[in-house]
């Protein structure tokens, strides 16, 4: 027996941001969905990393709230953070305008908390900041 009801595939909501924001943030920048290998090496432009936090559908067949837990890294406190209000105004900036598989509808912060990463006990920490933010997406 068939269902009365459509299936709808909801967006991979992390390739989504990570699609929109390699096209936003400054040449050189990685942008990804997992820390890059040779994390040291490559943090001279910054690293983000968009991770799916968590959701829930909002409107059925319409509309899913998703979590985004990005981790952004530098090579200073002020770079990392630099990194975060891009991100951040970024995102504000893709709602309501087509991305690549996915209309963004609305954009809320979560919470922007410094950590530091300390790959083990014979380095110095990595300066990150870890932002998370809530998008309502679509279906393009």
């Amino acid at each position: 027996m068939s269902s009365p009801l459509p299936v709808v595939q909801f967006p991979d909501a992390e390739q989504v941001a990570t699609t929109y924001l390699r096209d936003k943030l400054p040449v050189g920048t990685v942008v990804g969905t997992e820390w890059p290998d040779d994390l040291e090496s490559r943090l001279e432009a910054g690293i983000v990393a968009v991770t799916r936090g968590g959701g829930a559908v909002d409107l059925p067949f319409v509309t899913e709230d998703v979590t985004l837990d990005i981790d952004l890294l530098g090579q200073s406190k002020k770079q990392a953070h630099t990194l975060a209000q891009q991100v951040r105004g970024w995102l504000y900036a893709a709602s309501r305008e087509p991305t690549p598989g996915a209309l963004i509808y609305r954009v809320r912060d979560v919470s922007l908390v410094w950590l530091p990463y300390q790959p083990s006990a014979e380095t110095d920490p990595i300066p990150r900041y870890v932002l998370v933010m809530e998008l309502r997406i679509r279906p393009a």
